[in-house]
């Protein structure tokens, strides 16, 4: 072996095959609850990029730490293998579909192979083979036996040159035109089928607060996206046109309405657009829903107000939404930034008519008059006390609220939500068909269970929908009357198969049910989710929704899928995004091929913490290889002494392999926590440190280090680093003259408090500090000893007494105290640095805990210094040394 690698190949090739032959990561059905861990399984693109490797990496890792507590675990992969991207690939190739995505999934699974992650391949689900699809129909037909499955129109991107629907990431460019083929995209009405997940609105909002192990970010996106708002809908006369509802979170602003608005597709916008030339050019030329101002035109309406009869200019504004609230709204631009923005470009009046309570001494608060505030730059948009309200003025902002509510004619309570019914429907060829059969006379149809699953036929390579020109597959008979009827040419959107295949994962193999109930019942729901933020809202949504149908309509225990989310973060290149476009891809392939699997994994891993972006460095994975190599070295060299008996009967200094092993117990005890709280880098970062400490220890001893001691350490670095660099690992393990697999061994055991490690730990770091600090100030080049004075105990008990102390007075409690006080001046000048940090106080170790940690750590500052160390107590030394010592802080003597 050298510092320059190791055979890397070899090692992965050797242990992947014995992993192989072991079945090693197979999950029995017969276990009664495994622990779940399940990263968000991949679209088939042919290739695995970096942020796929750091996703799996981080499952991989948690998935042995979990073994190694002795957990069974359940760690399966599938494909998520539906989509559009693989039917235009195979348009542009004149290949198909299915044959483009299994040659995709070989090539990754070879690569995910290649990675060492430990999935029970046995469970691989594939959503575009039948043996899954026909579960996304079952499903399908339980929602529309349950009523939950709809079939209305919808407005869609439509290509007249493609004869395609596009989806709004393939409309370009503020020309709009198709991707394909840069033809204008029109807009089109199509019948579309709808899930009712608005149904379920209350309950996904609801429960969000108790997913407590999800990331506060994920939840408030859900939050939003779902966007319930309670308020209340006036109707407002519009001339001409009726009454008109609007709804309001802020009814107590209502006096401060200066406009009203219509979306530009709200019905009297659309009546508008036939008769006013100003109003047809600003809907078809001008409205921007997605641009940074607000923006809009004015009509020659007026909308009174009910609550103060005023009329009020009646705009069509592009910042008002046909599908949020009811597509009308009053404009507030005093209490509202948007509206104020508007108000402003427009030339509006902006009244307040909220302002903040009064500051006033409790005397006279109730006499204080609320001072209106200042909107002229920006809207203040808080609750507070109302003003210019005419009756409701004085009151504050709840209670007005609940009063207009109550007495204006027709005003009511009311609940909206920006979540809108899940249209399922793609007119697409690769996709699971949706189960209806269309028949003139019956109507829409649901095909029959038993004639399930419904298969696409073959590819058909053709502008437009392939399933419409597949004719043979599309004529058929109705079920209910044998007529000549037609099938669902729509298929279905690819977040149906990823709503429920963690539940697949289950029970594969079932060909009579989509998940053998009993078996999810215990094993759901999943422990430990992990993908990126790009699906926070969508898939996690929908998984949500189709969870809690499943517990309704089929018994499934768990209303929610996953119990905890990570949600990691991405992998960069100078700052950027890894790309195609930009050019910026690693090959994690070539990474594997130059540094191995291993080498990736860890570096990945010690970066950053899973959630945060980082940046991809060369240099970092070169210096990542090393480390392993050493650590390699280090086994290697101790097997070689072992061997020619080199270390036979040498013990080394007790007090130096006391610290050592301190540190091994230490390192364990922290690793286990910040594993099992999947902050890797922390875990990481003890392990090469104890593989530092072990290196330090060596050197020190001249290479005879105590070998029980040694052998410890390096066997807890091994199994430390195991769920990160599993063959290195597996290969570290068999040559420290372990039996079996390191993926089937125990975490090691230790019996240390994590707090007393970390103070240790902190005691002697802050001692190796100061008499940094010393030396470097007082410019003492070669000290000839260096004393270390461990604080006397009553400094100890002083401290103790100061920090349960509930006393004002804390110099005169410590006086009560008959050895303390008999310290004279000492006490006293310490009992007054307690008093004046006595908000920062904190236990330290115990006077004979301090006294042995620094003893065993004094061959740290010996190698460091160049000196000989000597540790002591209090009353081995001049009174005024020993009062310079606190505990947490000895006192340290030089002598040059």
């Amino acid at each position: 072996m050298s510092e320059e690698g190791y055979d890397h190949a070899a090692v992965e090739r050797r242990w992947q095959e014995a992993w192989d032959d072991a079945d090693a990561y197979r999950t029995s059905d017969d276990v009664e609850d495994p622990t779940y861990v399940l990263g968000m399984y991949p679209y088939p693109s042919g290739k695995l990029h970096m942020g796929h490797v750091r996703n799996y990496t981080i499952t991989d890792a948690y998935a042995r730490f979990r073994r190694m507590q002795g957990d069974d675990v359940l760690h399966p992969m599938g494909w998520d293998a539906f989509g559009l991207p693989a039917e235009n690939a195979a348009k542009e190739r004149d290949t198909n579909p299915r044959d483009w995505t299994l040659d995709c999934i070989d090539t990754m699974k070879g690569q995910m192979e290649s990675m060492g992650f430990g999935y029970d391949w046995d469970r691989e689900v594939t959503t575009c083979e039948p043996e899954y699809y026909q579960w996304n129909q079952w499903l399908f037909r339980r929602f529309h036996e349950e009523g939950l499955a709809e079939r209305r129109d919808a407005d869609v991107n439509w290509c007249p040159s493609c004869e395609t629907v596009l989806a709004d990431e393939q409309v370009e460019g503020d020309a709009e035109l198709c991707w394909r083929c840069d033809t204008p995209v029109e807009q089109r009405e199509l019948d579309q089928w709808f899930l009712s997940i608005t149904d379920y609105a209350d309950e996904l909002v609801d429960y969000i607060d108790e997913l407590e192990g999800w990331p506060d970010s994920v939840r408030q996106m859900q939050r939003n996206w779902i966007g319930r708002q309670h308020g209340t809908r006036l109707t407002f006369a519009v001339d001409g046109h009726g009454d008109v509802e609007a709804f309001t979170t802020r009814a107590d602003t209502v006096y401060g309405a200066t406009f009203f608005a219509l979306a530009p597709d709200h019905p009297i916008s659309e009546e508008l657009i036939q008769s006013d030339e100003a109003v047809h050019e600003f809907v078809h030329e001008e409205a921007d829903p997605e641009g940074d101002e607000p923006n809009g035109v004015r009509t020659d309406l007026t909308a009174t107000n009910p609550v103060t009869g005023e009329e009020l200019p009646v705009f069509v504004a592009d910042f008002v939404l046909s599908d949020v609230g009811t597509g009308a709204l009053m404009g507030v631009p005093a209490h509202d930034q948007r509206d104020h923005d508007f108000a402003s470009k427009m030339g509006l009046p902006i009244e307040p008519v909220v302002a903040p309570e009064p500051e006033a001494d409790d005397a006279d608060a109730s006499d204080a008059e609320p001072e209106p505030p200042d909107v002229s730059d920006a809207a203040w948009p808080e609750d507070g006390v109302l003003v210019n309200s005419g009756e409701y003025s004085g009151l504050d902002s709840e209670t007005a609220r609940e009063r207009i509510t109550a007495d204006v004619d027709g005003a009511e309570e009311a609940t909206q939500y920006r979540l809108r019914d899940w249209g399922i429907s793609r007119q697409r060829y690769w996709g699971t068909p949706i189960p209806i059969i269309h028949c003139d006379d019956c109507g829409p149809v649901l095909v029959p269970e038993e004639d399930l699953p419904v298969e696409l036929p073959e590819f058909i390579n053709t502008t437009g929908n392939p399933l419409d020109a597949a004719e043979e597959w599309k004529q058929t008979t109705c079920p209910e009357c044998g007529a000549d009827a037609t099938r669902e040419t729509d298929t279905m959107d690819t977040f149906v198969d990823s709503s429920w295949y963690f539940l697949r994962y289950v029970s594969p193999g079932r060909d009579d049910v989509p998940f053998d109930l009993d078996r999810a019942n215990d094993w759901m729901p999943v422990d430990q989710y992990v993908g990126g933020i790009e699906h926070a809202v969508m898939h996690l949504l929908y998984s949500r929704f189709v969870t809690k149908t499943l517990a309704d309509f089929e018994g499934l225990a768990e209303r929610e899928p996953f119990t905890n989310l990570l949600a990691q973060g991405m992998v960069q290149l100078e700052g950027q995004k890894m790309s195609k476009s930009k050019g910026n891809v690693v090959s994690p392939q070539r990474i594997v091929e130059e540094y191995g699997a291993d080498t990736a994994r860890l570096f990945m891993m010690q970066a950053a913490q899973p959630e945060r972006d980082f940046d991809w460095s060369e240099e970092g994975v070169r210096s990542t290889y090393h480390f392993l190599t050493r650590l390699k070295n280090l086994v290697e060299e101790f097997d070689a002494d072992a061997d020619t008996d080199a270390s036979s009967g040498a013990s080394g200094d007790d007090a130096v392999a006391g610290y050592v092993a301190d540190e091994i117990d230490a390192t364990v005890a922290i690793a286990r926590e910040e594993y099992d709280d999947l902050t890797f880098n922390v875990a990481l970062r003890e392990a090469q440190d104890l593989v530092g400490t072990l290196r330090q220890y060596r050197e020190f001893t001249d290479g005879e280090p105590d070998p029980d001691t040694f052998q410890r350490g390096l066997e807890a670095a091994v199994r430390l680093l195991a769920p990160v660099t599993p063959h290195l690992a597996e290969e570290l393990h068999g040559e420290l003259g372990n039996e079996g697999l390191v993926v089937d061994a125990d975490w090691p055991s230790v019996d240390v408090d994590r707090e007393t490690a970390e103070k240790r730990r902190q005691l002697v770091e802050n001692t190796r500090e100061d008499v940094r600090q010393i030396i470097d100030v007082a410019g003492i080049e070669e000290p000839e000893r260096i004393d270390v004075v461990v604080t006397p105990e009553w400094k100890y008990d002083a401290l103790e007494l100061a920090i349960e102390s509930e006393a004002d007075n804390l110099i005169s409690e410590l006086m009560q105290e008959s050895h303390i006080r008999e310290q004279g001046d000492a006490a006293a000048a310490y009992g007054q640095d307690l008093q004046a940090e006595r908000e920062a106080l904190s236990h330290t170790l115990e006077p004979d805990a301090e006294y042995d940690a620094l003893q065993s750590a004094a061959w740290l500052i010996e190698r460091e210094f160049d000196a000989p160390v000597r540790v002591v107590r209090a009353d081995e030394v001049e009174e005024s040394v020993a009062n310079k010592a606190e505990p947490g802080r000895p006192a340290i003597e030089i002598e040059e």
